[in-house]
């Protein structure tokens, strides 16, 4: 992987990871595109998914440091309770991640197929979020559980998280800002964990994957730089509620990727 493959790369991970477009999928067609080894690109996969990680950590630091007061002051508190929110989203995808493992990773064969289908899927559920009318409720246990849910069934690669994750909550009447708060930070701890496997996993095999230390550096700048302004701009967007363009964006490429295919 040279370092424009991993620029180019760095970029799609890092907007796509929060916009509904599917940063799994968008991927799986960057490799496909750029005719990267699927099969030498852990080490890759892991830097990028921290440099989302640590951009979302960069635009809700306040919101995190305030969590992170409350949580340790050992009461059943306003953010124990959004913190006990987070952890019962994280439930399904923690099951899909042990349980199913090795089918998950077997959908992560440059399937242009499956990832256009999953990206129509997408783009029904953001035009959805289009048809019903904004709610004001903060999002309670039970719909925490639900967007955890539409968080494990967008490990499909085509799916987006974010746009399944958001329009579960707001189809579910929650307030648009809270949703989209939510939706960034429950995924924390997965990515992390996820990550921490595949590292396990990657010692195991022998370590690196013999990918060039300029191109993973520059991979890990790219996705950190377009996730942090990618984060900022879809928070305005969900407070808006204009998603209809991602909708439009999702349908063409899914179209193109089946024709394709």
């Amino acid at each position: 992987m040279t370092w424009t493959e991993a620029f180019i790369l760095g970029i799609v991970q890092g907007l796509t990871e929060f916009l509904p477009v599917s940063s799994s999928g968008h991927l799986e067609l960057g490799k496909v595109l750029l005719n990267v080894e699927v099969k030498q690109d852990l080490t890759f996969t892991v830097l990028v998914h921290f440099a989302t990680v640590l951009s979302t950590i960069t635009v809700f630091f306040h919101e995190i440091k305030s969590l992170a007061r409350g949580l340790f002051a050992f009461r059943w508190n306003e953010p124990t309770r959004y913190v006990a929110k987070i952890l019962l989203s994280m439930i399904p995808v923690l099951i899909v991640g042990l349980l199913f493992k090795e089918e998950v990773e077997s959908l992560f064969s440059g399937n242009l197929l499956l990832v256009g289908i999953a990206l129509l899927v997408t783009a029904l559920l953001l035009v959805s979020t289009q048809l019903v009318k904004a709610g004001e409720k903060k999002i309670p246990f039970a719909d925490a559980f639900l967007m955890g849910i539409a968080q494990a069934v967008a490990v499909i690669p085509g799916i987006s998280r974010s746009g399944a994750t958001i329009s579960t909550g707001l189809l579910l009447k929650n307030n648009r800002i809270e949703v989209a708060r939510f939706s960034f930070l429950m995924v924390l701890l997965p990515i992390i964990g996820a990550a921490g496997m595949d590292l396990v996993s990657m010692e195991a095999e022998g370590g690196s994957s013999g990918i060039p230390i300029l191109s993973l550096i520059t991979g890990f700048l790219a996705a950190y730089f377009s996730g942090f302004l990618a984060c900022r701009w879809m928070i305005s967007l969900v407070k808006k509620g204009n998603l209809y363009w991602f909708a439009l964006y999702c349908g063409l490429v899914g179209t193109l990727s089946i024709i394709f295919a």
